[in-house]
């Protein structure tokens, strides 16, 4: 090889170099603007939150035992307090979230394609609403349930005051792990359309996911049976509806190849 063609490919490679350096420079200048407005919005959420909504919203997350007749009560100096900038940061994040995720896709969408575009688009629409119908179900059916079931069983042994605290954690212990289990079938959808799973494997594999469910049940949900089983039932339905969604990418995917 003559001199003249090992420089000039040795110019190709820094120059490639320095152009994949750049690129990763950029990347991280473009994550690094999605995280600090992502930041930003969430402050600004949770002032809103904490200076205008949280008394609206305590009144509101405390009404399901209030109406029974138990007393809400706070335990240390500082739990009062506490206890309001966690529902105010909790809020500023939903309050924030369309500006997370306009964020999030803002910096994704260059690596797609427009069909890939389109997947996401629809991927991300199910997903968070099956998360909203799992929050909704949960604080609408399976949490005032619990409440009734822990009120009558405490009936006669002593006289219920909450603490603040932790009747807030356990709400929450309750609402996220429904939301998040009920997007299993979005998440069976992904796996089948990656081909790590098929509408097969997924039925063969029913009495291990059954185990599996309620153990994840009893990891995420507060320490009781009941709260176990309310999380589990529907966690079964919903694997059952993601074996018929995963079918139906299987089918799907047959019709394009035969085309």
């Amino acid at each position: 090889m003559k001199a003249s063609d090992m420089a000039q490919d040795e110019a190709l490679q820094n120059e490639a170099a320095e152009e994949e350096a750049l690129s990763l420079r950029d990347h991280l200048m473009a994550l690094r603007k999605v995280i600090i407005t992502c930041v930003i919005a969430v402050g600004v959420g949770f002032l809103i939150a904490f200076y205008f909504l949280i008394d609206p919203l305590l009144d509101w997350i405390t009404a399901p035992i209030v109406e029974r007749g138990v007393q809400v009560i706070y335990t240390a100096v500082s739990e009062a307090l506490t206890t309001k900038l966690k529902v105010a940061v909790v809020t500023g994040v939903v309050l924030a979230f369309p500006v997370i995720i306009w964020q999030v896709w803002e910096f994704i969408k260059p690596a797609l394609y427009p069909h890939e575009q389109r997947s996401f688009r629809r991927f991300f629409f199910f997903a968070l609403l099956l998360f909203m119908v799992g929050i909704v179900f949960c604080y609408g059916a399976v949490f005032f349930l619990a409440i009734d079931f822990f009120m009558v069983s405490g009936e006669g042994l002593a006289t219920p005051m909450l603490s603040l605290d932790k009747y807030i954690n356990f709400l929450f212990g309750f609402l996220l792990p429904f939301g998040v289990a009920f997007m299993l079938p979005v998440f069976l959808y992904i796996t089948t359309k990656m081909g790590l799973t098929t509408p097969e494997m997924l039925a063969s594999k029913r009495k291990f996911v059954i185990l599996g469910i309620f153990v994840v049940a009893a990891i995420l949900t507060p320490p009781d049976v009941v709260s176990q089983v309310l999380l589990g039932l529907p966690m079964l339905a919903l694997y059952e509806v993601g074996i018929l969604v995963s079918r139906t990418v299987k089918r799907s995917s047959r019709e394009e190849a035969a085309v």
